[in-house]
């Protein structure tokens, strides 16, 4: 068999004493909220944030996801057809000033556009 605390039954009084503290309490916290001159720090969460504003953010996130995993893959495609072509990093920099300076390729020009 458990054993069970048994409560001392607690005052009438002493349970008005309590219910007129915590009231008291609750009537200065509002006060102190309705007056514009307190400077009562009250302690908040974060900032709640609307329906619409967490779908934005979960939109931002998947495409920056996608745009991340697109990188990833030109990286890696781009780095096999360097070494199925023999192609290493300086002789790609070196291909790319030449072009560059002879005005056959333009930096901030898209190919096919």
């Amino acid at each position: 068999m458990k054993y069970q605390k048994v409560q001392k039954p607690v005052d009438e009084r002493e349970k008005l004493r309590k219910f007129r503290e915590l009231d008291d309490a609750f009537a200065e916290a509002l006060r102190q909220l309705d007056d514009p001159e307190s400077n009562f720090d009250i302690p908040t969460g974060p900032p709640v944030r609307s329906l619409a504003a967490l779908e934005q953010e979960d939109v931002e996130t998947q495409q920056k996801e996608q745009q991340q995993e697109q990188e990833r893959m030109f990286r890696q495609r781009f780095e096999a057809l360097l070494s199925e072509y023999g192609v290493d990093n300086f002789d790609l920099a070196e291909l790319i000033e030449t072009l560059l300076g002879c005005g056959l390729w333009q930096q901030d020009v898209v190919p096919g556009s």
